[in-house]
């Protein structure tokens, strides 16, 4: 039986592409209805730019210039010399110069304000992701652990988290408890983050935890595992592969929401948009640059968590 035009997977990427394409063209002409003037030529120098990095005099004095030396002769007789191999002068041989004149200078490549926001960006989700699962691996083991107080107390924390906007409990964190323990804003919206990011990841491995074959504890039993080596040893690293997927995605929602944290100043990916567009009053180029940005971080990790998953269903790990 022939596969149906719109079934083919060449014909439905073209069909994509054109609507893709479409789409384009479509935001374009609104732009240009509302006399919107593009400046895409400024983006570059918002990830790398020229710094200039000068040589200034330290005292008044005649300069000379010896062998890629520059000497500078103070009044009181005090020399002082400086290696200018690479940089360009902007006074001569025998000109006088007063103390703090730059006298030569070097254009250095440095990252720009989208490198260092991403970087922000990319250090607040690691560890923030980092303490989210510490506190979610510690609520699921506590929630399984067939004590009822602590199983009310993980509860707890659960539905509140869980029944709370992000936004809400960066702010009770920032304004309150931040103030109270005077935690830097940076370590205030990691723990937020964390705190809420959390509570799904217990959710997620109580679940993985739990399916687990039976089996798998009374075999660990009759060794003679005590319940901690039972769980270190044998169940977690089963319940880890069966989780991963679900991680890998709470790891990328993460990275979206810790946009929010750009509402109490801190300077990420977010925040360094919002600052060039006050700049530069660009908004479809920087918005559109800073979402570029956010999604090449998620389709990264999107591209590693489908590959571990493969692997793992490979290896009967899944």
């Amino acid at each position: 039986m022939k596969k149906s035009l719109l079934k083919k997977k060449e014909i439905g990427l073209l069909l994509a592409s054109l609507f893709y394409i479409f789409l384009g063209y479509f935001l374009y002409n609104a732009a240009s209805k509302i006399n919107y003037a593009w400046k895409w030529d400024m983006i570059p120098k918002y990830f790398v730019y020229k710094a200039k990095i000068p040589l200034t005099s330290p005292c008044d004095g005649k300069l000379e210039i010896k062998n890629n030396k520059a000497v500078i002769i103070c009044e009181n007789k005090k020399t002082y010399q400086f290696d200018i191999n690479g940089y360009k002068l902007e006074f001569k041989n025998g000109e006088y110069l007063y103390q703090d004149d730059e006298f030569a200078y070097k254009e250095q490549l440095k990252p720009g304000p989208f490198i260092m926001g991403l970087w922000v960006t990319i250090k607040i989700s690691v560890i923030s992701m980092f303490f989210a699962f510490l506190i979610g691996l510690i609520i699921a083991i506590i929630r399984l652990s067939g004590i009822p107080a602590l199983d009310y107390i993980g509860s707890f924390y659960v539905t509140v988290i869980r029944g709370t906007p992000l936004l809400v409990q960066l702010f009770i964190f920032y304004f309150i408890v931040a103030t109270i323990f005077a935690l830097p804003r940076f370590w205030a919206g990691v723990m937020s983050l964390s705190i809420f990011y959390g509570a799904y990841i217990a959710e997620i491995l109580r679940g993985a935890i739990q399916a687990v074959d039976k089996g798998q504890h009374e075999a660990a039993m009759s060794l003679g595992f005590t319940p901690i080596q039972k769980m270190y040893l044998i169940i977690l690293p089963q319940a880890l592969r069966k989780a991963l997927p679900a991680l890998v995605g709470e790891l990328i929602s993460l990275i979206k929401d810790s946009s929010l944290v750009s509402i109490i100043s801190i300077t990420d990916l977010t925040k360094v948009g919002r600052e060039i567009v006050a700049n530069t009053f660009s908004p479809f180029e920087t918005w559109l640059t800073v979402a570029a940005l956010y999604l090449m971080l998620t389709s990264i990790l999107s591209f590693i968590g489908h590959k571990l998953e493969k692997r793992m269903k490979a290896q009967g790990g899944i």
